[in-house]
C-alpha cells in the first residue's frame, strides 16, 4: 500500500494523517510483509508538519517512494531466505533500505523548506528493522477468532488478517447497564429533523476518503458505505457534490459514509488484492444494514444555528486501536438493549432474535468560522457531556445522530473494516459527514429543532 500525503480542508494545508492525532512512535500501519519475515520501518506521515500546497505532489511522491522502498525490501528477504550468515539481512537489505531512506526523507525536507519551515530530524526515521511472524503492522495473518464454541473459525469461513480476536467480541447480556442520559435544561430545543437516505442498497462503495484525502484514490485504505449524496469519492469538490442526485427523500444531498461491517464466515469479491478489500487485510462479505436512521437533534442548553453549507466532520478514530481513546467515538449495542448498555471497546454478541446495532454522535458545537481544520477535528467540539454547554468560543449546532442495524453471523464472525495494524477492533469505528443541505433544507431543520417539532 502506499502511504499518501492527506489533504486538509483549509487554508492550502496537507494534513499528512489518516485520522488526525496518530501517535508520533507508532510502527507504519502499511508495513508489507513478506513469508515469515518484513521490514518494519517508523511512520514518516504522522511526523511531518501541515504541508503547503505547492508541496504536496512532491512530498506525496516521495511518501509512495518510501512505501515502495519497503516493498523492494521484503521482496529481497522473499527471496534470499535461508541465505547468508547472521549479518546478511542488515548488510544487504536493512543497510541500503536505510541509505535509501536517508535520501528520500531529505527530499521530503526539501521540498516543504523551499516553501516554508524546512522540517528536522526526518533522518531519525531512516532505520527499520526486521520482524518475524505475523505482528502488529503486518500482512501475515492473524491467527483466526474462535467461533462460538470455540473452534478457530466457522467452516467455510475466510482466512483473518490482522483480527479480530475472540477476546474483542462480549456476550451483551452479561454487560451490567451503563447507559446515562443527561437530562434537558430549561430552554432546551428538544426537536428533531430526519433525513430518510436508505441503506445503501445500491451499493455505492469506495475506498476513497474526500474529508483527510481529496484527490487520493484509496485514500482511506479500507471500503465505505454511502448514503445521501450519490457520487462522493476522492475527485468530489463542493461544486460537484451540490450537483448530485441523493438517496434521500427530503433533497439532502449531504454525504454520509461509514467503514463497511463483513460478514466473516463468507468471502467477498474484493478478498484477494483489491484496493480497501484484501490488499489492506479487509476480507469478509460486506453486509447491507436492515436500516440506517439519520437523525438531527438539538442542544441540552438552549438553542441550534444551522451548520455551514459543507461543513466536514469526522467523529470517532480510525487508528485508535494505537493511538488510545481520546477520540474514538464508538457504541455498539443490540435490538432490546440499546437503552441499557453501550459498548465502546468490545463488539456484542446478541441473543437469538436480536440484531447488531452501530450508534454515531457527531460533535455538536462549531467554532462559527470554519468548515474544515488541518486535523479535521479543531474546527468542531463536543457539548460537555455533564451541562451540555459548548466550550468557550464554540456555538450549539443540530447535532447529527446516525443508528445502523445489522444481521450478523452467529459468533465472533463480523467485523469493520479498517487500518492494518488496527485489529480490526470495535474501538476504531467512525464515520464521516459533509453537509450539503440547500439553505433552505438546513433552515427548516433549525426551525424543527429549536421549535421542539419532530420534522423529515
Amino acid at each position: 500500500m502506499a502511504a499518501l500525503a492527506l489533504l486538509a480542508g483549509g487554508g492550502g494545508l496537507v494534513a499528512v494523517n489518516a485520522a488526525a492525532n496518530a501517535s508520533n512512535t507508532a510502527t507504519d500501519a502499511t508495513t508489507l510483509s513478506a513469508p515469515s519475515r518484513t521490514v518494519s520501518c517508523p511512520r514518516v506521515e504522522g511526523r511531518l508538519p501541515a504541508i503547503p500546497s505547492r508541496a504536496k505532489a512532491e512530498v506525496t511522491r516521495n511518501l509512495a517512494l518510501l512505501e515502495t522502498q519497503i516493498a523492494e525490501a521484503n521482496g529481497r528477504i522473499a527471496t534470499t531466505q535461508g541465505q547468508g550468515g547472521p549479518g546478511f539481512v542488515d548488510n544487504a537489505v536493512l543497510g541500503p533500505l536505510k541509505d535509501k531512506r536517508v535520501a528520500t526523507l531529505e527530499r521530503i525536507a526539501i521540498a516543504i523548506g523551499r516553501v516554508a519551515s524546512k522540517p528536522t530530524g526526518l533522518e531519525a526515521l531512516a532505520p527499520c528493522t526486521l520482524s518475524t511472524g505475523g505482528g502488529n503492522g503486518s500482512t501475515a495473518p492473524s491467527s483466526p477468532a474462535a467461533g462460538a464454541g470455540g473452534s478457530p473459525q466457522n467452516s467455510g469461513g475466510v482466512a483473518r488478517v490482522d483480527g479480530p480476536a475472540a477476546s474483542d467480541f462480549v456476550d451483551i447480556t452479561k454487560v451490567a447497564p451503563n447507559v446515562r442520559q443527561a437530562p434537558a435544561r430549561a430552554g432546551a430545543s428538544t426537536g428533531t429533523f430526519d433525513s430518510r437516505c436508505g441503506t445503501n442498497q445500491r451499493g455505492q462503495h469506495n475506498s476513497d476518503n474526500d474529508i483527510v484525502a481529496p484527490g487520493v484514490v484509496n485514500g482511506a485504505h479500507h471500503v465505505h458505505d454511502y448514503i445521501g449524496n450519490k457520487d462522493v469519492s476522492a475527485t468530489s469538490t463542493n461544486e460537484s457534490l451540490i450537483r448530485q442526485d441523493t438517496t434521500c427523500t427530503n433533497g439532502d444531498r449531504s454525504a454520509y459514509y461509514w467503514p463497511v461491517l463483513r460478514d466473516l464466515t463468507k468471502s467477498g469479491p474484493d478478498a484477494d488484492s483489491a484496493l480497501g478489500g484484501g490488499k489492506e487485510g479487509n476480507v469478509g462479505a460486506i453486509l447491507v444494514p436492515s436500516s440506517v436512521s439519520v437523525t438531527y437533534k438539538g442542544s441540552l442548553t438552549g438553542k441550534v444555528v444551522a451548520m455551514p453549507q459543507f461543513l466536514r466532520i469526522i467523529t470517532g478514530d480510525a487508528k485508535a486501536a494505537t493511538n488510545g481513546a481520546a477520540n474514538a467515538n464508538s457504541r455498539w449495542s443490540c435490538t432490546g438493549f440499546e437503552r441499557k448498555v453501550e459498548l465502546t471497546d468490545k463488539y456484542p454478541l446478541c441473543p437469538k432474535g436480536s440484531k447488531v446495532v452501530r450508534k454515531f454522535r457527531f460533535q455538536n458545537c462549531w467554532d462559527g468560522r470554519n468548515i474544515d481544520s488541518a486535523d479535521h477535528r479543531s474546527h468542531v467540539a463536543f457539548a460537555d457531556p455533564a451541562t451540555g454547554a459548548c466550550p468557550a468560543g464554540f456555538v450549539a449546532i443540530p447535532q447529527l445522530t446516525m443508528r445502523l442495524v445489522y444481521k450478523v453471523p452467529s459468533g465472533p464472525n463480523y467485523a469493520v473494516d479498517g487500518f492494518l495494524g488496527q485489529g480490526h477492533k470495535a474501538i476504531t469505528d467512525h464515520d464521516d459527514f459533509i453537509e450539503v443541505m440547500s439553505p433552505r433544507l438546513m433552515d427548516k431543520a433549525v426551525k424543527c429543532i429549536n421549535s421542539g417539532r419532530r420534522c423529515g
